[in-house]
């Protein structure tokens, strides 16, 4: 019999999503609409999400899509048939309309076919999301202003079980264990944890740093923060989330790095996947398996310069095997926590003062990448050394063996 999370455990899941995933921790407030995005296949938790909201007196709008299977394989079956013109499409009187609307935005991630996708022209999906990706002119001075909040689960598939090579009640464990969901009052326990990890948080934004390197067998890179940058962390955001990150000045970045996990994009898996920085933009990309996605993604405006520097302590995380899913991945306990750098657009909740009042040609001046149209991260889980080069040129080991080194 297959296995499926009891009620319990979603109601749970659910109660974490909305009261504490919602509103940088402080959950929905009566009276206000959410939009929750799920596919068929992650219906059990769906439901017990809408369910959550209508108790804390909030409005639900309903994004439910069909799932991708051998023989209804929706997303495969567009790109086959679009048109250039069908490609470039975007809804923008709907998705305007939209936007008005909705307070939160919650996304369940859950996917039958992981590689739906795979052999599909890679030119054609870039084109696409690129086209999508005009719903950022409308949704970011919203997020910036503070008027909405976002956060994203997942509910474990036999797929995604099968891909990270577990069964999917040990998929399941990993799922429950990283979300608290073991816990009677799993709001609290995230909410104890996000104060944890503000304090790392907090240590790293007291340190003037100037620069960064990183130091393994398989990284050699340099990182510069840039001005007014700030380091931040899980404030509901992503459930699970353990990291404490910030956005760099893109044209800072120099060396070399080899990621240890791979990577699932377009519906396809590629491996072992290697980058080269000079100045700021990536001069080399490769990868053991499916290395021309990563070069096609490379080439897309924006995308090859570096949007967001992570790291996560092995303390905070009670994730200890690989999922096969970023939003996990990226969140990775284990002996040595993990690193990981996203190519792609910058996450300007970096900039250390009012995002609102922040114009495009500042945030160009300071180095932040806001022209791209993705955000990719990429994970490594093994051992390394980041040093802090600091503002008064002394220097710090500030992460070593999966710890950030505070004492």
């Amino acid at each position: 019999m297959t296995y499926r999370p009891s009620t319990e455990l979603l109601e749970r899941y659910a109660s974490i999503l909305v009261h504490y995933g919602l509103a940088n921790g402080a959950g929905i407030k009566p009276g206000e609409t959410v939009q929750v995005r799920s596919s068929e296949d992650a219906k059990p938790l769906f439901f017990e999400v809408c369910k959550e909201i209508w108790r804390a007196g909030g409005n639900v709008i309903q994004t439910f899509m069909p799932a991708d299977d051998a023989e209804h394989n929706f997303s495969a079956a567009f790109y086959e048939l679009a048109s250039d013109a069908q490609l470039d499409h975007f809804s923008e009187p709907y998705y305007r309309g939209l936007l008005e609307q909705i307070d939160h935005i919650i996304f369940i991630l859950g996917e039958r076919d992981p590689k739906a996708l795979e052999g599909v022209d890679a030119a054609k999906i870039s084109r696409h999301g690129r086209s999508q990706a005009r719903s950022w002119e409308f949704r970011l001075p919203k997020e910036r202003a503070g008027n909405l909040h976002w956060t994203i689960g997942m509910y474990g598939t036999e797929a995604q079980a099968a891909e990270a090579g577990m069964t999917l009640e040990q998929y399941w464990d990993q799922i429950i264990r990283a979300c608290f969901l073991d816990d009677p009052d799993p709001v609290a326990r995230w909410k104890q944890t996000a104060a944890e990890v503000r304090r790392y948080r907090d240590w790293l934004n007291s340190l003037a740093i100037d620069r960064l390197h990183v130091e393994a067998e398989e990284i050699d890179l340099w990182l510069t923060l840039g001005e007014q940058r700030r380091w931040i962390s899980a404030d509901g955001k992503n459930i699970p989330s353990f990291e404490v990150f910030t956005t760099p000045d893109w044209r800072g970045t120099n060396g070399r790095v080899r990621f240890s996990e791979p990577l699932y994009y377009q519906g396809s898996l590629i491996r072992g996947i290697e980058l080269d920085f000079k100045d700021g933009e990536v001069v080399r990309a490769g990868a053991d398996e499916n290395g021309e996605l990563i070069q096609a993604m490379v080439r897309q405006p924006g995308a090859n310069r570096l949007g967001e520097y992570s790291l996560t302590d092995a303390r905070s995380s009670r994730i200890d095997r690989f999922m096969a899913d970023t939003l996990y991945d990226e969140n990775m306990g284990g002996p040595f926590g993990n690193t990981h750098m996203a190519l792609g657009i910058a996450i300007t909740e970096a900039f250390d003062g009012d995002e609102s009042a922040v114009s495009d040609a500042e945030w160009e001046r300071l180095g932040f990448n806001v022209g791209a149209a993705l955000h990719c991260d990429i994970v490594s889980t093994t051992d390394r050394t980041v040093t802090a080069t600091l503002k008064d040129g002394s220097t710090r080991v500030v992460y070593e063996r999966g710890r950030f080194q505070t004492d």
